[in-house]
């Protein structure tokens, strides 16, 4: 394998070079390094590099490898979303608003820093993480390596981006409302949100938020996702072995607040290609509405207030963008009562949903159609941002309000490059089961 093919290969490949001596941290995250420089100009979807830390971190995992420890991200680099703390750097989110360093590393961090990672940069976000389009006044446009002219995505836009251009195996990606999911499916990457509660560094946004990765190949998500998560079973076992038949709900329900853009018939078909897959795999597939009622709905009420509070805890909020104002003001009125009813909404969503439906996942799209050109927002105020996200994205922010795991899978692409993907979401704690249909998927579209 040449450098490029070797910094692109994901964890799972670069931990078998690794292991066997045929490759040495250092020079993993050397070239790493180099393909990050090399791609930056073009997508522009890194904050910060870590040049130098991480090849002392580098350096470090060749000894501990040398003395005899082995561990399954022990030397593979990795980028992290600007939304997890770095002792001694400003955590931006995305926003001028924030200009002090932090003092101590996040939970994540710690993690990623015992498992002998180097973190070789970290990524762009929109402000306060909000959007699911990654331009900000601070940080500027990321652009979507597959078509420059498109969005990659948000918020973990930045990841998706870097991932996607070959610049990094693995990065860091968090999802409050599809922010895993919906640069996974711009971008054409694995992008699996596990339940809520089973990763460090989660629960932002009244427990919206959940921390995760993106990744080209589904085994490099569950590697991340078990070395650093709290599964009952390996999800790196689950995502190589195909599952027992299972009852397969396809929907094009969509939760929008107002009225939700058309599904493009590129979307659908993928759609449809996928339910093929699964009913030739012995799988039963069938049609089913999802009943987007009240309780769903609540999911607003945690959305707004999260942001609220995110943007109450910035260093100077004089200087967040008038878009962000707009919307923080929208999350003014819920207090303490609204947000714990909201919770407890979302709860009851969930509950039962599965079965109510008669079926073990759901098969839904990932975005109304392929990724938006760059700009597609511009001039818009704050609710009408709101809104007009949420028309584009009306797949993807109830599973947060339900906490279960949804996973945005690739699925072909147009015409011009641009990926299409498809969704599939589980019970909450049927992330093993999750992996290993999605797995099963990503197998049947290699062929």
């Amino acid at each position: 394998m040449d450098e490029i093919e070797v910094v692109s290969a994901g964890p799972t490949r670069q931990g078998e070079l690794l292991a066997s001596g045929a490759l040495t941290s250092r020079g993993l995250t050397e070239a790493t390094l180099a393909a990050i420089a090399a791609m930056s100009p073009s997508i522009n979807a890194v904050v910060e590099v870590f040049a130098q830390d991480a090849m002392e971190a580098a350096a470090d995992a060749d000894r501990r490898r040398a003395a005899g420890e082995s561990g399954p991200m022990l030397g593979i680099p990795i980028a992290v979303k600007d939304d997890l703390d770095i002792a001694g750097h400003v955590t931006t989110r995305g926003s001028h608003g924030m200009t002090r360093p932090v003092t101590q590393d996040a939970d994540l961090i710690a993690a990623l820093r015992a498992a002998g990672m180097p973190i070789v940069a970290k990524t762009a976000l929109p402000e306060l993480a909000i959007f699911g389009f990654t331009e900000s006044e601070r940080l500027g446009v990321t652009r979507n390596p597959h078509h420059i002219a498109h969005t990659s995505g948000g918020s973990s836009g930045g990841s998706g981006a870097i991932v996607a251009a070959g610049a990094v195996g693995i990065a860091t990606a968090s999802d409050g409302a599809g922010s895993i999911r919906i640069p996974a499916a711009c971008c054409g990457l694995a992008g699996f949100k596990p339940t809520h509660g089973t990763m460090p560094s989660s629960g932002g946004w009244h427990d919206l938020s959940t921390q995760g990765s993106l990744a080209t190949r589904l085994i490099d998500s569950a590697l991340f996702l078990d070395t650093f998560g709290s599964f009952a079973t390996s999800l790196v076992d689950a995502a190589g072995t195909d599952p027992a038949p299972l009852r397969i709900g396809v929907s094009v329900s969509a939760a929008a607040a107002t009225k939700a853009l058309p599904l493009d018939p590129r979307v659908r078909s993928a759609l449809e290609d996928a339910a093929e897959v699964f009913g030739a795999a012995g799988h039963t597939v069938v049609e089913v509405g999802i009943p987007y009622k009240l309780p769903s709905k609540a999911f607003t009420v945690r959305y707004l207030a999260g942001i609220r509070d995110v943007a109450d805890e910035v260093d100077d909020p004089s200087r967040l963008e008038k878009r962000t104002k707009a919307i923080v003001r929208l999350g003014r009125p819920f207090g303490t009562r609204a947000v714990e009813w909201a919770k407890r909404q979302g709860l009851a969503f969930g509950d039962g949903l599965h079965d109510a439906l008669e079926v073990d996942v759901l098969l839904t799209p990932v975005m109304s159609g392929p990724a938006v050109p760059v700009g597609n927002w511009n001039g818009k105020g704050g609710l009408a941002t709101v809104l007009s996200m949420n028309a584009f994205y009306p797949y993807t922010a109830q599973w947060n309000h339900t906490g279960m795991p949804a996973v945005s899978m690739p699925a072909g692409a147009t015409d011009d490059g641009l990926p299409l993907a498809v969704q599939l979401i589980a019970r909450r704690g049927d992330d093993a089961r999750l992996m290993s249909l999605a797995g099963q998927l990503e197998r049947a579209n290699a062929r």
